[in-house]
């Protein structure tokens, strides 16, 4: 005899749904804006094509003509034709590797099959945040669950969150970031340390959020932190080895000084930014006593440690 669920799990699970039906009504906003070349949300004015162009044309570089990753603009080299030019790419390396299989379609039909991918990601966020943050109250998960998968803000024209509207229109890759920093603490949370590092390695693509989510990162890696940092590392240099092709290296320092470090907060960057934020008030007090229990047995052995610890 199968046993049903609790009331309270039957009413958060429908309550998921809901946020989750809430932004696929934004994403259903947000469609036609995929097709429109506009300044979209930067300030400068400039037309360009959607911020996937970026990823597209930076994925397909990596293999064909990787000394211009970072290159601004359209390039006369075969890659495909995307008007007026495709957005500057920003990110580490590593991210194209993630990007490169999308290359399989055109570029229209790449952008809304990334959309597609990434809001079916949603519900699978919504469990590892319900997962790691086990024993804090059903309203504080759905809280942060709320934050991570919607950030309502209803409004006439950006359906119920801007930051989502904006995330699907710009064919951004903010879900998924936020999603491999969420699969990195889930696997850290299952004591799993060498895959979670794998995860946050492809998810400090974006170095900006992966330096505000290290601490989480030790915190959930705690028990294996060594074995954690050492598979972090290796991840880390594997995934970027193209950094080390003639011309990569420099022009990757050289975007991030000319533009990488102005790139404000657009609506999208909220999705992870205001997530770890939510994750790391939440969980002050286990921050505190992870970084409490790294400095009182820092240079004893990990299994000595573990005993006195426990």
């Amino acid at each position: 005899m199968t046993s049903k669920l609790p009331l309270t799990k039957r009413i958060f699970i429908i309550a998921v749904a809901v946020v989750i039906a809430l932004n696929l009504y934004t994403l259903m906003v947000a469609y036609p804006q995929t097709y429109t070349p506009s300044p979209g949300i930067n300030s400068s004015g400039t037309i360009l094509a959607k911020d996937f162009s970026a990823y597209y044309i930076g994925a397909w570089r990596l293999w064909n003509d990787p000394s211009h990753i970072y290159t601004f603009g359209a390039l006369n080299d075969g890659e495909p034709v995307i008007l007026p030019h495709p957005e500057a790419y920003k990110y580490l390396p590593s991210f194209l590797l993630v990007v490169s299989p999308f290359l399989s379609l055109s570029y229209q039909r790449a952008l809304t099959a990334f959309d597609i991918v990434q809001f079916l990601l949603l519900p699978i966020m919504a469990y590892f945040l319900y997962e790691i943050l086990n024993g804090k109250s059903l309203a504080v998960i759905f809280v942060v669950i709320v934050i991570a998968l919607l950030l309502p803000f209803p409004t006439q024209q950006w359906g119920f969150s801007p930051s989502y509207y904006w995330q699907w229109g710009e064919g951004q890759a903010k879900v998924f970031l936020t999603f491999l920093l969420l699969l990195s603490f889930y696997l850290g949370s299952r004591g799993k340390p060498a895959l979670s590092a794998v995860a946050f390695a492809f998810g400090f693509f974006d170095p900006r959020f992966g330096l505000l989510a290290t601490p989480l990162f030790i915190m959930y890696n705690r028990q294996n932190l060594k074995l954690a940092t050492a598979s972090l590392i290796g991840s880390l240099l594997l995934s970027n080895a193209m950094l080390l092709y003639p011309g990569t290296a420099s022009s990757f320092v050289t975007m991030i000084f000319a533009s990488a470090v102005t790139t404000p907060l657009y609506y999208y960057s909220l999705i992870p930014f205001l997530t770890l934020l939510a994750l790391i008030i939440v969980n002050y007090k286990g921050l505190i006593a992870a970084f409490s229990y790294r400095k009182t047995f820092a240079g004893l052995p990990d299994e000595k440690a573990q005993q006195t610890q426990n």
